[in-house]
């Protein structure tokens, strides 16, 4: 007898993605050919997601399927499940079920507690208040950073306009057999009129490139390394013939104001040089072969390992996707400066990164690909991988000129990484991890920080346990 098929309801992740898109339900109602009451049942799961229904969002909006059909969101209701964790509402306990239910029921509420978190921590921490910050439409503050990064989490870190380009780019340069740099720097003179002049360190201060418009001179600091001046070559390169491509986007996405449109325009004309270093189709094609082994990935494109990284986050092309990855980059102190996912991402938006984590360990072995795989709270398992590297063009003799790099997938494709040979990927040897210690469950943990804000203490005075901060099971 056949088993009968699990009806989906899904109707947050729906009614989030509709609003991602900036979609009426009648717009959406009308792309996928059903009505607006129709759609309005599915969003309040009142009729299950049917597998046509699934195919049409796909092929309209190019999304990838399986984001839908994954049990897990743990996007929305990690996120609310930290804010809930301030210490200003522990007289409240939220559990967790309720959490879970806002956020499947009511996602727009959900992410309005989460944004007027954000501008209050701002404000706590003495943070901007006015310049530097961003009002929206709704006037919600949002700061430019926070506002970008959402942006680019909303595309799941993949515009296919740009992808092309640079894809047409690096095809006109043919940067065989001289390299890209070489081939940008040809470009950029011939097409351009821009010379290219590295300059001592110490003449351009706390610059490591400038454009001098006058005088159509690219000027970078010696100490940028090969990698980094080609990619300084390919962001320039990229203003001059990406402009048009690019104002659209940031048109379309509409910023609030401009100073985050000007960092929009900045992040996106990064990505672009990306696209024109690291091709998508060959880029993709040389990872699948090497098992994306970062060092042959990287000397083939002469890029820096942490450029082939964040690259790994852009895969999500529909007819060629790679392993979707997330990455992370930490200081010594545990604060994190980049974040970018094209897949799922499990740890902690507002706190710091669960210290189980192999990328603080990887400080304490320089240069060295660290490999874990760690299992989060919900029991979902991810391949990882850390390294450290070196700040851009780092001041001579500055103690603190490292960060490290985390790079994982759900631990499904670990199969396909150079990096898992040799593990029994079917029962692995797991390190268990965690978000934010306030809002981690975990018992028993050495390395817990802090109690969980859903939970009470449970001190014996004749007792020590491994954590400081013992608590009783729910």
């Amino acid at each position: 007898m056949a088993t009968p098929e699990r009806k989906l309801f899904l109707g947050a992740r729906l009614r989030r993605i509709r609003r991602d898109l900036g979609l009426t339900q009648t717009r959406m109602a009308q792309d996928l050919a059903i009505s607006p009451s129709y759609l309005n049942h599915l969003e309040r799961n009142q009729r299950p997601l049917t597998a046509q229904i699934l195919l049409r969002l796909a092929q309209t909006y190019d999304i990838d399927v399986r984001s839908f059909s994954s049990d897990t969101d743990v996007g929305g209701a990690q996120e609310l499940s930290e804010v809930l964790a301030d210490p200003m509402f522990r007289d409240l306990a939220v559990p967790r079920h309720e959490v879970q239910e806002i956020t499947e029921t009511a996602p727009g509420v959900a992410e309005a507690l989460v944004r007027l978190y954000r501008v209050h921590g701002e404000r706590r921490r003495g943070g901007p208040t006015g310049r530097g910050v961003g009002r929206s439409d709704d006037g919600i503050l949002v700061t430019p950073a926070d506002w970008v990064s959402d942006h680019f989490q909303a595309q799941r870190n993949f515009f296919p306009e740009l992808e092309d380009l640079g894809e047409a780019l690096a095809a006109e340069m043919n940067p065989d057999p001289h390299g890209f740099g070489e081939a940008a720097r040809m470009r950029l003179a011939e097409r351009h009129g821009v010379q290219v002049r590295v300059t001592p360190g110490d003449l351009v201060e706390d610059m490591v490139r400038r454009y001098d418009h006058h005088r159509r001179r690219l000027i970078l600091s010696e100490r940028l390394d090969g990698a980094g001046r080609a990619f300084s070559l390919a962001y320039q390169l990229a203003l001059f013939e990406g402009d048009e491509t690019l104002s659209a986007l940031v048109a379309r996405a509409a910023p609030p104001d401009g100073p985050t449109a000007r960092l929009l325009k900045v992040s996106l004309a990064n990505y672009l040089a990306a696209a024109q270093m690291m091709p998508y189709e060959r880029f993709r094609d040389l990872c699948e072969r090497t098992g994306y082994d970062m060092e042959v990935v990287r000397s083939r494109f002469g890029a820096g390992f942490e450029q082939v990284c964040h690259r790994l986050t852009t895969l999500s092309r529909p007819t060629a996707r790679g392993v979707p990855f997330f990455m992370l980059r930490v200081d010594p102190a545990g604060n994190t400066s980049k974040r970018f996912a094209g897949g799922a991402f499990p740890f902690s938006r507002f706190g710091g990164v669960c210290p189980r984590w192999r990328i603080h360990a990887a400080f304490r072995s320089p240069g060295k690909i660290l490999t874990q795989i760690v299992e989060t709270p919900e029991g979902q398992r991810y391949f990882t991988f850390s390294r450290t590297v070196r700040r851009v063009a780092p001041p001579p003799g500055e103690d603190d000129a490292e960060l490290s790099i985390g790079v994982g997938c759900e631990l499904k494709f670990a199969g396909r990484l150079a990096y898992a040979r040799g593990l029994d990927l079917a029962d692995p040897a797991v390190t268990p991890v965690g978000p934010a210690c306030r809002i981690c469950e975990r018992q028993a943990c050495p390395q817990r920080a802090a109690e969980p804000a859903s939970q009470s203490l449970a001190v014996d005075e004749f007792h020590k346990t491994v954590s400081p901060y013992p608590f009783a099971p729910a």
